[in-house]
């Protein structure tokens, strides 16, 4: 691919990835946050940073399935905004929701389980995001930057759980977003078992 070409590319995922910031600013400039603007703000940054996790981890398996190699340059960058989304629904939890009540803030991570399921996949994102570089990528070596960021499934699971339990009765989109992440987890095993069945032929 050339240069004009990955630029282009790169462009139109970076306009990608900020629609769903730039709708919700939209949406408030223009009063249309619904009756219960925080709410909305709250699942709307939840939804996309779920979106762009499943999108990370699935970036990999469509690449070996498709054989389009240029997709792996933008997993970096679709995991950065998944924890960007993340920082915006935790900012909005702690500021809007909570006015920096940190008493309250504690007693809601302890007491109640969708909120020890987000606050958990959060603080497992912030490693991810911190040694997203090349820099670090070298530092700690291929191998165990590879082990840290593995990190990324259990964050997945952890903020499935948390949406899962925040709506209750109505679990019909977590439960799509959930098969999801069970469908690339499934395919992760099952690549390693065929390398591990290969590794005594070769």
């Amino acid at each position: 691919m050339t240069r004009r070409k990955t630029f282009i590319l790169k462009f139109l995922v970076w306009l990608a990835c900020l629609a769903p910031l730039a709708r919700l600013v939209y949406r408030g400039a223009a009063g249309r946050l619904t009756a219960n603007p925080i709410e909305f703000i709250t699942l709307s940054t939840g939804t996309w940073t779920l979106v762009f996790l499943l999108a990370t981890l699935g970036i990999t398996p469509l690449r070996k399935i498709t054989g389009v190699s240029w997709l792996i340059r933008f997993r970096r960058l679709t995991g950065l905004f998944a924890f960007f989304y993340a920082c915006l629904h935790f900012t909005t939890y702690i500021c809007l929701d909570k006015f920096f009540d940190f008493p309250e803030i504690i007693k809601d991570v302890v007491k109640r389980p969708f909120i020890t399921a987000g606050f958990s996949a959060f603080l497992l994102l912030i490693p991810l995001a911190a040694t997203s570089t090349s820099g670090w990528t070298r530092r700690l070596g291929g191998r165990r930057w590879q082990l840290l960021h593995r990190l990324i499934y259990p964050a997945a699971a952890a903020a499935v759980l948390h949406f899962w339990w925040k709506v209750k009765a109505d679990t019909r989109v977590p439960a799509i977003y959930a098969g999801i992440l069970a469908a690339l987890l499934l395919y992760r095993i099952g690549a390693w078992a065929v390398r591990r069945r290969r590794r005594p032929r070769q």
